[in-house]
Protein backbone atom coordinates (compact mmCIF):
# COMPACT_ATOMS: atom_id res chain seq x y z
CA UNK A 1 0.00 0.00 0.00
CA UNK A 2 1.35 3.48 -1.13
CA UNK A 3 1.74 6.76 0.50
CA UNK A 4 -1.85 7.98 -1.42
CA UNK A 5 -3.82 4.75 -0.31
CA UNK A 6 -2.50 5.37 3.29
CA UNK A 7 -3.38 8.87 3.56
CA UNK A 8 -6.94 8.18 1.73
CA UNK A 9 -7.70 5.08 4.62
CA UNK A 10 -6.11 7.16 7.10
CA UNK A 11 -8.84 10.08 6.09
CA UNK A 12 -11.62 8.09 5.70
CA UNK A 13 -11.13 6.51 9.34
CA UNK A 14 -10.86 9.91 10.91
CA UNK A 15 -13.14 12.14 9.08
CA UNK A 16 -16.10 9.57 7.23
CA UNK A 17 -16.02 6.36 9.48
CA UNK A 18 -17.18 8.04 12.80
CA UNK A 19 -20.46 9.61 11.35
CA UNK A 20 -20.59 6.56 9.11
CA UNK A 21 -20.88 4.32 12.39
CA UNK A 22 -23.15 6.94 14.50
CA UNK A 23 -25.33 5.62 11.38
CA UNK A 24 -24.82 2.05 12.53
CA UNK A 25 -25.74 2.58 15.71
CA UNK A 26 -28.88 4.36 15.25
CA UNK A 27 -29.61 1.84 12.44
CA UNK A 28 -29.32 -1.22 15.13
CA UNK A 29 -30.65 1.01 18.17
CA UNK A 30 -27.78 -0.40 19.93
CA UNK A 31 -23.72 0.50 20.26
CA UNK A 32 -22.46 -2.64 17.99
CA UNK A 33 -18.40 -2.22 17.83
CA UNK A 34 -17.25 -2.04 14.48
CA UNK A 35 -13.82 -3.47 13.19
CA UNK A 36 -12.59 -2.64 10.16
CA UNK A 37 -9.44 -4.77 8.12
CA UNK A 38 -8.36 -1.30 6.66
CA UNK A 39 -5.43 -3.23 4.89
CA UNK A 40 -7.37 -5.83 2.40
CA UNK A 41 -10.06 -2.87 1.70
CA UNK A 42 -7.27 -0.69 0.25
CA UNK A 43 -6.86 -1.25 -3.67
CA UNK A 44 -4.11 -0.17 -5.38
CA UNK A 45 -4.56 2.80 -7.14
CA UNK A 46 -7.98 3.59 -5.90
CA UNK A 47 -7.44 5.87 -3.27
CA UNK A 48 -9.40 8.70 -4.63
CA UNK A 49 -12.47 6.07 -4.92
CA UNK A 50 -11.84 4.68 -1.13
CA UNK A 51 -14.46 7.31 0.31
CA UNK A 52 -17.02 5.74 -2.76
CA UNK A 53 -16.69 2.28 -2.65
CA UNK A 54 -16.57 1.79 0.89
CA UNK A 55 -19.33 3.69 1.85
CA UNK A 56 -21.64 1.63 -0.86
CA UNK A 57 -19.98 -1.53 -0.73
CA UNK A 58 -20.10 -1.79 3.29
CA UNK A 59 -21.73 0.70 5.02
CA UNK A 60 -24.90 1.85 3.01
CA UNK A 61 -25.95 -1.22 2.49
CA UNK A 62 -25.18 -1.96 6.41
CA UNK A 63 -27.46 0.39 7.46
CA UNK A 64 -30.24 -0.24 5.49
CA UNK A 65 -30.21 -3.20 6.19
CA UNK A 66 -30.40 -2.64 10.24
CA UNK A 67 -32.90 0.01 9.43
CA UNK A 68 -35.27 -3.03 8.64
CA UNK A 69 -34.54 -5.40 10.66
CA UNK A 70 -35.00 -2.76 14.35
CA UNK A 71 -38.15 -1.52 12.63
CA UNK A 72 -39.94 -3.29 15.49
CA UNK A 73 -38.75 -5.01 18.68
CA UNK A 74 -38.44 -8.03 17.90
CA UNK A 75 -36.09 -7.26 15.25
CA UNK A 76 -34.17 -5.28 17.80
CA UNK A 77 -34.52 -7.92 20.31
CA UNK A 78 -32.82 -10.60 17.82
CA UNK A 79 -30.48 -8.12 16.39
CA UNK A 80 -28.65 -7.52 19.95
CA UNK A 81 -29.43 -10.96 21.02
CA UNK A 82 -27.11 -12.24 18.18
CA UNK A 83 -24.90 -9.65 16.98
CA UNK A 84 -22.22 -8.46 19.22
CA UNK A 85 -19.75 -7.08 16.45
CA UNK A 86 -19.28 -6.54 13.08
CA UNK A 87 -16.24 -7.09 10.88
CA UNK A 88 -16.00 -5.49 7.63
CA UNK A 89 -13.07 -7.16 5.11
CA UNK A 90 -12.18 -7.97 1.61
CA UNK A 91 -10.90 -11.81 2.39
CA UNK A 92 -12.39 -13.84 -0.03
CA UNK A 93 -13.06 -11.64 -2.89
CA UNK A 94 -16.96 -11.89 -2.70
CA UNK A 95 -18.01 -10.09 -5.90
CA UNK A 96 -21.96 -10.07 -5.45
CA UNK A 97 -24.23 -9.37 -1.82
CA UNK A 98 -25.03 -12.91 -1.62
CA UNK A 99 -22.14 -14.41 0.23
CA UNK A 100 -20.50 -11.21 1.52
CA UNK A 101 -22.30 -11.77 4.68
CA UNK A 102 -21.58 -14.20 7.58
CA UNK A 103 -22.72 -14.59 11.01
CA UNK A 104 -20.88 -16.61 13.49
CA UNK A 105 -20.73 -16.76 17.38
CA UNK A 106 -22.16 -12.72 17.39
CA UNK A 107 -19.70 -11.87 14.67
CA UNK A 108 -21.62 -10.53 11.43
CA UNK A 109 -18.88 -10.08 9.10
CA UNK A 110 -19.15 -8.11 5.44
CA UNK A 111 -16.50 -9.84 2.95
CA UNK A 112 -16.77 -8.10 -0.30
CA UNK A 113 -14.59 -6.68 -2.85
CA UNK A 114 -14.64 -2.90 -2.54
CA UNK A 115 -14.15 -1.98 -6.35
CA UNK A 116 -16.33 -4.86 -7.48
CA UNK A 117 -19.96 -3.51 -9.01
CA UNK A 118 -19.98 -0.61 -6.65
CA UNK A 119 -23.27 0.70 -8.01
CA UNK A 120 -25.08 -2.46 -6.90
CA UNK A 121 -26.45 -1.12 -3.85
CA UNK A 122 -29.50 -2.32 -4.06
CA UNK A 123 -28.69 -5.81 -4.41
CA UNK A 124 -26.50 -5.96 -1.59
CA UNK A 125 -29.01 -4.31 0.88
CA UNK A 126 -31.60 -7.21 -0.40
CA UNK A 127 -29.31 -9.60 0.06
CA UNK A 128 -27.68 -8.77 3.37
CA UNK A 129 -31.02 -8.09 4.48
CA UNK A 130 -32.95 -11.17 3.44
CA UNK A 131 -29.34 -13.03 5.33
CA UNK A 132 -29.92 -10.91 8.41
CA UNK A 133 -33.82 -12.11 8.60
CA UNK A 134 -33.11 -15.84 8.36
CA UNK A 135 -30.12 -15.89 10.31
CA UNK A 136 -31.17 -13.77 13.79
Amino acid sequence: MGLAERRAQKSFEDEVFPKLKKEVVEAASFDIPIEVEWEPLCLEGHAHNYEEFWTKTYFRPLIAALKSISADDMGKEALKASVQKIVITNRKGHYYGEGMATLTAGVLTLDHEPGTNVHQLDERIKALTTYLEAHL
